[in-house]
């Protein structure tokens, strides 16, 4: 396993980490998800990412309960706020309120002091930025939270907040987690310039662009049973699921076998080429994944194979 820091800051998270989203508490039986992030942690997984609103709370509690038989000190524990974690009108959002209360919810589930990475889940158009920005800060300094990024927000949003806590004397962000691969690159003009530009570290999720990029897929007509296009998660895939770009990962998929390596570690390797990407987030369903995934943290993959990986896919990707 190789480790990077989150951006310019001093924490090292493993290149390829493991989330929850969509699988743990809702798709994944706990006791697989546990297995899974059992097998992760052997082998060298760091980072591990969820949120409260992940099955309102129920895969952060099977993440800490997973987590809690190894040393506090050994892993990076991420989880996030903003969405509506009730029907009440203070259940939502980025206000000092429900901030600081879902954070000690948080906390609960997760069975920890400390939550070493707090991310605002998205941005939140009705709340002061300066009053996220100080009760984020105020939970740093009261031990709660270590490091505090953001999640799907602009430039200038990102831009912003650096400024305001820089100006203040708060705690900065120290990372942004975007949505990223070679299928979805609409950060790249703006977003991942300016994380890099400030210090942010991206850890990025849907690296393998829900599942498209395994290689599962190859016709719209037939989708494999039990799969993800099969199921109640179609909705997220309907920017991918089309002809052209099957056929596009089909022909990816030979330079993965030339390569010696299966596709989603070209997918995942293909976003590590770049320094300021800390980490690719991965969902695993079973251990065999967990495999899978991990090892494209060790590739060793010439530009030449890059370079074909990124020509076969540019031009079916959403930019």
């Amino acid at each position: 396993m190789q480790y990077r820091k989150l951006g310019r800051w001093g924490v090292q998270v493993s290149s390829v980490g493991l989330g929850s989203w969509l699988t743990y508490g809702g798709s994944v039986e706990a006791a697989t998800a546990t297995q899974c992030i059992h097998r992760a942690y052997e082998l060298g997984v760091n980072f591990f990412d969820t949120a409260n609103v992940y099955m309102r709370g129920r895969a952060e509690q099977i993440v800490g309960e997973a987590l809690a038989g190894y040393p506090r000190e050994s892993f990076v524990l991420a989880t996030k706020v903003y969405f509506p974690m009730g029907d009440r009108p203070n259940d939502t959002g980025l206000s000092r309120k429900h901030v600081t209360e879902q954070c000690h919810a948080s906390l609960r589930r997760l069975g920890t002091d400390y939550i070493d990475l707090y991310q605002c889940h998205r941005y939140d158009e009705d709340t002061p930025l300066e009053e996220t920005c100080r009760v984020v800060d105020d939970l740093i300094r009261a031990g709660k939270v270590l490091y505090w990024g953001v999640s799907e927000w602009s430039a200038d949003q990102i831009a912003h907040a650096v400024s305001i806590c820089g100006t203040q004397g708060w705690a900065i962000p120290v990372s942004n987690q975007p949505q990223y691969s070679a299928l979805w690159r609409q950060i790249e003009d703006r977003v991942l310039p300016t994380c890099e530009d400030l210090g942010l570290g991206s850890v990025v999720w849907s690296p393998l662009a829900m599942g498209i990029l395994t290689g599962k897929y190859t016709s719209v007509d037939d989708v494999p049973e039990g799969s993800r296009a099969a199921g109640g998660d179609a909705k997220f895939m309907d920017r991918y699921f089309n002809q052209d770009v099957l056929d596009a990962v089909v022909e990816a998929r030979s330079i993965a076998d030339e390569a010696g390596c299966t596709l989603s570690q070209l997918a995942l390797a293909w976003c590590l080429r770049q320094d300021f990407v800390s980490s690719v987030i991965v969902g695993a369903t079973k251990t065999a994944h967990v495999d899978d995934n991990v090892a494209a943290a060790d590739l060793d993959l010439g530009d030449e194979v890059i370079d074909a990986f990124d020509e076969v896919l540019e031009p079916v990707a959403a930019s």
